[in-house]
């Protein structure tokens, strides 16, 4: 089958999802361009129309998957639900939608210190920017759920615990989901959701 030009037939979401697919089979240092332009049936030089690099492909699909999350999560945190419900929905929404895509999800533990390390980029002006936007953003994320926790404490509903800690413990176990998580698994998406959020709501209680 011949391979697309950078036409309207592929868009950067079919792109993102592919990219994300190949990180997670083949892992980003063995990854290439071609790879990923193969999977999406474009030459790599079409690939190349929409992404400069695989640097700032891995980025465009961190950002997409970040995005997506945050999306979800602040209508329930802006909401006048009690804390314990808002982290109730605010991890179920989270595990959930790393189940509907595991490989962004594998992206964000994986290959994220690629975009850490950022050796040899620096002369990437727009790149360097863009990655501080993301770290920023990835830190607003957490932010989210530090302050329902620490509103919950505050208001006695939650026991006294390290809030920060607590946070990224938490995160880190949602994360891990997007690894071991099978579709044909004895356990649905919504399923983990639940017991993942009976879990750490039980970890909060007096």
């Amino acid at each position: 089958m011949a391979r697309k030009p950078a036409d309207q037939s592929v868009n950067q979401q079919d792109i993102l999802v592919a990219a994300a697919d190949v990180l997670q089979r083949n892992g980003y240092e063995a990854t290439t361009m071609k790879d990923i332009a193969a999977e999406v049936n474009l030459t790599a030089a079409s690939l190349y129309h929409h992404f400069k690099n695989k640097d700032a492909l891995l980025l465009a699909v961190l950002e997409a998957g970040l995005e997506l999350v945050i999306s979800r999560l602040e209508p329930i945190v802006h909401s006048t639900k009690p804390c314990d419900q808002q982290l109730r929905e605010m991890i179920g929404v989270h595990v959930l939608s790393l189940t509907e895509n595991t490989a962004v999800g594998a992206a964000m533990v994986f290959e994220i210190r690629s975009l850490m390390n950022g050796v040899g980029k620096e002369d990437d002006i727009d790149y360097v920017a863009r990655r501080s936007t993301f770290f920023a953003r990835r830190d607003y994320f957490e932010s989210l759920y530090r302050q329902v926790i620490q509103q919950g404490v505050d208001q006695g509903i939650f026991r006294a615990v390290d809030v920060p800690i607590f946070a990224k413990t938490l995160l880190g176990a949602h994360n891990w989901v997007s690894v071991w998580y099978k579709p044909d698994g004895r356990l649905s998406g919504q399923q983990i959701a639940n017991m993942m959020t009976d879990t750490f709501l039980q970890a909060l209680k007096f």
